[in-house]
């Protein structure tokens, strides 16, 4: 059974459809890259996902549990909302990390707030994750004194920090400049190594090659074809698919 399983989503912003029917599924452990021109809702699906969003139709479902159901879906809480995006685990383009805070405390204050574990227990987490992200000196420095591939691989560890069923990646290199790109897509490969179920939004196209074990190519609000990295990278069917990574190539 798939541990990620999404059907017939579709969101509207105001008369704007910007997502129309999407259907996949994800197994434990695998990366899926979703790609595709700016505009064509690969946000909002991770978004939705993430319960930042809510779709007007369709199911999402983690397990066996369905998280949500447009059919039947009602109002939710504040804290069934809380509830549910435990699930998942987003890392935003541009980091969002706490100024205030040094880097320790940004990754232990979501599960000491909601009370994960015992405080040394979410510490200790902590700075194996600080230290799976490759910055072991810098748990006492602010995001300030930080690079920005720095603060990226501190979001990353505080992603981890409440042990998510699905890791969501944003277009996590877009706010980057090109020489801080790569230690960011090292960390994410590394993951992958330990099991990590990962869904990533970029436009690194040697990347999503390289590392998924599945593709999807979105555009206008679909899903214009799904695959293998093989299948969608090497042998695409669609003509639009064809023409987005020969422009990339160029």
């Amino acid at each position: 059974m798939a541990l990620l399983e999404v059907k017939n989503i579709h969101k509207k912003f105001g008369k704007t459809e910007v997502l129309r029917g999407i259907d996949f599924s994800l197994e434990k452990g695998e990366v899926l890259s979703i790609i595709g021109s700016s505009g064509s809702g690969k946000t909002t699906l991770l978004r939705c996902l993430n319960f930042l969003e809510t779709p007007e139709t369709g199911t999402i479902s983690v397990g066996n549990k369905v998280l949500f159901d447009g059919e039947s879906a009602k109002k939710l809480s504040d804290d069934e909302i809380r509830e549910k995006r435990l699930h998942f685990g987003l890392v935003f383009q541009s980091f969002n990390l706490f100024p205030q805070y040094s880097v320790l405390e940004n990754v232990t204050l979501a599960p000491a707030v909601l009370k994960k574990d015992t405080n040394e227990e979410i510490k200790k987490n902590a700075l194996e994750l600080i230290e799976r992200v490759g910055l072991s000196d810098k748990a006492n420095n602010y995001p300030c004194e930080l690079s920005g591939g720095q603060q990226q691989r501190v979001a990353i560890a505080r992603a981890l920090a409440l042990k998510p069923d699905i890791l969501c990646f944003d277009e996590p290199t877009s706010a980057l400049d090109p020489e801080l790109t790569g230690e960011v897509l090292n960390v994410i490969k590394s993951l992958k190594s330990s099991d990590s179920t990962m869904i990533v939004v970029t436009h690194e196209m040697e990347f999503a090659k390289n590392v998924s074990d599945k593709v999807i190519f979105m555009a206008d609000g679909v899903i214009i074809e799904q695959g293998t990295s093989e299948d969608v990278f090497d042998n695409p069917k669609s003509e639009r698919v064809k023409a987005f990574l020969s422009k990339i190539k160029k």
